[in-house]
Parts: structure tokens; sequence; C-alpha cells
């Protein structure tokens, strides 16, 4: 009986955000190196390629705090792709490799990248193109917002909309009709840059799927109130007349952080969502299974319930726990894409509720190894607890790359995880944890690039709670990657049963393996 899209068969895959790629101009893109570590996941015998949020990213240069949550961010668009269409010339290329190819420089991007897409959108603007007015047409239940938004922001002085005059942060329709007149040429650059973004990104998806390739996507639960999404649809979330935030979103006190955690993202009015028959989730999901083969619900205990923090609270112990759209969301969800999969990112403060609700969606929730050797006892992340019907994690882009994290954690819990993993400095420790992971019962494996390298290859992508010059600034450089390293990465995952059917069914038939 063949399986259905929704099941995960028993495979493995590694996370790395297009950011972390390598390029010459300083900052994973679509192009070249995105179908080169692809084709690298596919022979390490990998099945899945899991990304951050592809959205442009605001405060912080965080995927997770988005201008808008279906956009896409235009720093991935590829440069040298551009130029072979023939609209950028070779000089007009930035001139010189970034100084740290390890890292990415936002504030260099931010200062120079849209100039070198102006000058490609000058070109492309002179032919009539009918797959790009498609586009607008076909996307312009959210596109048009967007790009009056970012023209706006831009005549503003990159200032929030919560600032802007009146009649445009009420959205008033006379304002609204003039400033897309008088912005009728910067609106329709920003409609270029998202007709390049989804172009690329298609092209490179189906070269993924060629390679046996799925990715795996993330939906913050939350954006950020300036943000497109906001503005434009300002009755969906918890704000008072004047377009304020009466609360906001966060986590309470725990035994890691005595003033719990402040996000500080406005709320869904889950009644006015429901009143509407969430459709704007259903859309903002739609765009997601447009751009991804199975998408990770971020923070998914919210929709059961989530904390709630007086607008204004300079920290989160203020907040109360307020009801979520329970299984009346996850049932509407399903009903209007059943085909799409999803990971349920069922981490946090896990009440009896919560995970009756996971269980009831039928999403497989997350194992996280990093969490498993904690004083706690017993510990669900443990291996031997899991149920197949899970996706085990080394740890996730919140958490430090196996090395580090080793070398990190209290003596009692390396112990515990040394003893449990029978781990050894001569396999690695790094490995030895993989190991445990690999030969889990977990459905699907997942590691961050990270956890496969050596130490000085590996750094942390985010550390929650922390606004630093290191954050989400990760990147991958090419001589990290060898052949020594796919066959080892191959290996292993041939070892616990994890390659990809047709790679077994050939090397079944040679007679070959990995070594």
């Amino acid at each position: 009986m063949p399986r259905k899209r929704d099941d995960i068969m028993r495979a493995s895959g590694i996370i790395l955000h297009i950011s972390s790629l390598p390029s010459p101009y300083g900052i994973g893109t679509f192009g070249k190196q995105a179908r080169q570590f692809a084709e690298f996941l596919a022979r390490a015998g990998q099945s899945y390629w899991q990304v951050l949020p592809l959205h442009p990213t605001g405060f912080g240069d965080s995927p997770y705090q988005s201008l808008s949550a279906f956009a896409g961010n235009h720093y991935f668009i590829d440069l040298d792709t551009l130029a072979e269409e023939g609209l950028l010339k070779p000089e007009e290329l930035p001139a010189s490799a970034p100084a740290d190819p390890s890292r990415v420089d936002f504030a260099d991007l931010y200062a120079k990248r849209l100039s070198v897409l102006r000058l490609a959108y000058a070109r492309f603007i002179e032919w009539p193109n009918p797959d790009f007015i498609r586009f607008v047409t076909d996307e312009k239940d959210w596109l048009r917002d967007y790009a009056l938004f970012m023209a706006l922001k831009e005549r503003n002085g990159d200032e929030d909309w919560t600032g802007w005059e009146p009649e445009l942060r009420s959205r008033k329709l006379s304002a609204l009709k003039k400033a897309s007149a008088e912005l009728r040429d910067e609106i329709t650059f920003h409609y270029f840059l998202q007709y390049e973004f989804f172009r690329q990104w298609d092209d490179l998806r189906t070269f993924c799927a060629e390679k046996g390739i799925r990715l795996i996507g993330d939906v913050p639960i939350y954006v950020p109130l300036d943000s497109a999404d906001v503005w434009a649809n300002p009755a969906l979330f918890q704000l008072d007349e004047d377009l304020t935030p009466t609360a906001v979103a966060g986590c309470p006190p725990d035994q890691f952080n005595e003033d719990g955690q402040l996000w500080g993202n406005p709320l869904y009015d889950w009644q006015a969502m429901a009143d509407t028959g969430y459709s704007w989730w259903l859309r903002r999901l739609h765009a997601a299974a447009r751009m991804y083969d199975v998408v990770r619900l971020d923070h998914f205990r919210g929709f059961e319930s989530y904390w709630a923090v007086p607008y204004g609270a300079p920290d989160a112990r203020e907040g109360e726990w307020r009801p979520g759209p329970g299984m009346e969301f996850i049932q509407t969800v399903r009903g209007a894409m059943p085909e799409l999969s999803f990971i349920a990112e069922d981490l946090g403060f896990l009440t009896p509720e919560v995970l009756k609700l996971r269980e009831d969606s039928g999403f497989p929730g997350m194992k996280v190894l990093e969490f498993a050797f904690e004083p706690q006892e017993p510990s669900q992340y443990l291996p031997h607890r899991y149920d197949s019907r899970c996706v085990c994690y080394t740890g996730t882009h919140d958490n430090a790359p196996l090395k580090q994290w080793y070398d990190e954690i209290p003596e009692e819990e390396r112990d515990f995880a040394k003893k449990y993993l029978a781990l050894t400095e001569r396999e690695g420790i790094a490995w030895g944890v993989i190991r445990g992971g690999m030969g889990s019962v977990a459905e699907l494996f997942m590691a961050q690039m990270q956890d496969y390298l050596p130490a000085r290859y590996s750094a942390r992508m985010n550390e929650p709670g922390v606004v630093n010059e290191l954050n989400w600034r990760w990147r991958l450089v090419p001589e990290a990657v060898n052949e020594t390293l796919i066959r080892r990465i191959r290996e292993i995952t041939e070892r616990y049963g994890r390659l990809p059917a047709a790679d077994e069914t050939e090397a079944g038939a040679s007679g070959e393996t990995a070594e």
C-alpha cells in the first residue's frame, strides 16, 4: 500500500539556511552554490534540506522577524543568474569578495545590494514580459500591499509604519491611491524583486526535486508589528483603535529565565481569524506549500494556548495564558490542504492539552538530542523513548553545534551523554551523537550542517534572546566540504537504513558500499 505524501519515510537531512551558502557576493543565493549543496546532499544520501524562513528580514536581521509573511528576501536573488540573462553587466557585479567569507555582512548588503538590483530592473522593465504580468496578477492578494508598504518605508526613511502620517497609517483609501500613483515605479521595482526571487527559487526547487531532495521550510507563528501583514490587516490582530497592540507575544518565566521571554510580536485576534474562516492563515500556508514540500509550524503550542503580555510591560512576568484556536484551526488547515506535510515544533512548555492537540493533528513532533541529557527524568528526548512518528534533531538553529554544546553543558549532563551514547574522542563526539539520532526509530533525522564539520568550521547560527553581531551570520566555507565528508555521511546514513529508496536499490544491485 503506497504511503500518502503526508507520511515521511525513514530518511535524514541537513539544516542549512540559504544565507549560509558560500558565494562571492557576501551572502548565499539561489545560484550555482545552492545547486552544488543539493548535489552534496544527494551524494551524501540525504533526502531533506531544511531552510529557515526565506522572507525579507527586519529587526536584528532575523528571518523570524520578517517584513512580510509572503514575500521573499531579495538578498537571495543570484546576481550571476541576472548577468547570464543580460540584466547585469560583468562590471556591475560587486567587485570584491567579502573580507570574511564565513560571515554575512548585513550592513554591507543593506547599503549596496538594492542599487545593483535597480540596474537589473532598469533593463528588465524595458521589454514587455507576459510572465511578469501574470505573476503580479496571480500574487496580487499580498503583493500589492507589500510593494506599497516597502515603497512607503523607503520614502519615510525606513521608519516603522506606526510612525507614518495618520492617513497612511490607518490606510485611508484616498491616501493609498495617491501614494500608489506617486510611487508607481518604486512599487513596480518591488514587483520585479519578488518575480525574480520566486522564479529563481522555483528553478532551484525543481533542481532539488530532480536530485531527490525535498525541502523543509519554517513558518513562524508570529509576525512583527512593523510588517506589511499587520499594516494591511489590522483587524486580525489585538490592536486598539490607535493601532497600538493591547498585548504582545512571549514566554512565561521558567528555570532558564526568571523574567520569561518578551518577544514583542502583536498577537492574533483568533476570533476575528475564525470569523473569516482563517483565510489569512490559509493564504499564508498555501504560499508556504508553493515553496516547500514540508512545513515546520513554529511554536506549535501557541495554537493551543499562548502567553499574552500587556503591551509596554518591561518583561514577560505579567503575562497570562489565553486560549488559542485549537483543533478547529488544525482541521481547517488539513481540510484546505490535505496533501501538505507538516512538522509540529512542539518544544517549550508542554501541557497535556498541547500534547493532545499535536496527537490529534497527526503532525509529527520534534525530539532534540541536545535536550535529552538534562537532569529532569525521564527525558522525552532520549532516543529509547521515541515513537517512530517524530523527527529527531541534534539541535535546531537556536542551539549550539554539537561540539560546542558538549563542551558547554554541565559535567553531569556530559557524563550521562557519554555513557548513554558511548561517546569517544576517537569516533568524534559530534559523530557519536549523530549516530544516536540516525539509529533511533524516528522517521526523520535532521542535523545542522555545522554538526558534521570540524570545530574550526563550526559556529552557532543563533543565540535566542540576544541581539549581537554573530546571530544569523554563519556561512559555510567551500573547503569545509570534501569527498571524505560525503562518504562518511553516506556511510552512517546507509548503516541506519536512511538512504533514499532509489539509492538503496542501486547499492543492492551493484553490491557497492559507501566505504
